[in-house]
């Protein structure tokens, strides 16, 4: 685990997958904090993770993150960044952290290579992702599920990592479960 100063009272950390401690600390008694028990998806656990722990050690804020491949068109495949389950507790929430995770973890997949990075939102939480920097993919993405291909019926959302070029036009498929 990395620990970086974020300010007096709190730390950035970057760490691997949530522990049971850590999920409950950030998920509190909400039941569907993600409000994913519609979507009908399987998702993807992710490997990595950047996270803000309070002046206890708390943590607080969290982003993970996953890498994974896309194909478009049945063609052309690159490297994405897919970020997922980003979370700030309830208490600390409209203070700012969702965006300090999100960030943060841009930074360290940006470290990593892929050209893009791509996330799954719900319509009323896309106002965040695209003050960052994130547009709606405008063709459809698949998914790979247990039982086959499905569509994300989330709004999936796109940013520039490395590319030095917008997301190819067409359809495609995640290489790989949602995230």
């Amino acid at each position: 685990m990395e620990v970086v100063c974020f300010d007096d009272a709190m730390e950035i950390t970057r760490f691997g997958a949530l522990s049971d401690q850590d999920r409950a600390q950030l998920e509190g008694d909400e039941p569907d904090p993600f409000d994913a028990a519609g979507i009908g998806l399987t998702f993807r656990p992710k490997e990595r993770h950047v996270g803000i722990r309070d002046e206890t050690g708390r943590l607080i804020a969290s982003a993970g993150f996953v890498l994974a491949e896309v194909e478009i068109d049945g063609g052309e495949r690159f490297g994405v960044l897919g970020i997922g389950g980003v979370i700030v507790a309830a208490a600390q929430r409209g203070q700012g952290l969702a965006r300090v995770v999100v960030e943060a973890a841009l930074e360290e997949g940006a470290r990593l290579g892929p050209e893009f990075a791509l996330l799954f939102a719900h319509a009323d939480r896309a106002g965040l992702y695209r003050k960052l920097g994130f547009a709606v993919l405008q063709s459809p993405l698949e998914v790979l599920q247990p039982r086959g291909r499905a569509v994300v019926p989330q709004l999936a959302m796109w940013r520039r990592l490395t590319a030095n070029r917008g997301w190819p036009a067409g359809p495609a498929v995640l290489e790989s479960l949602p995230f």
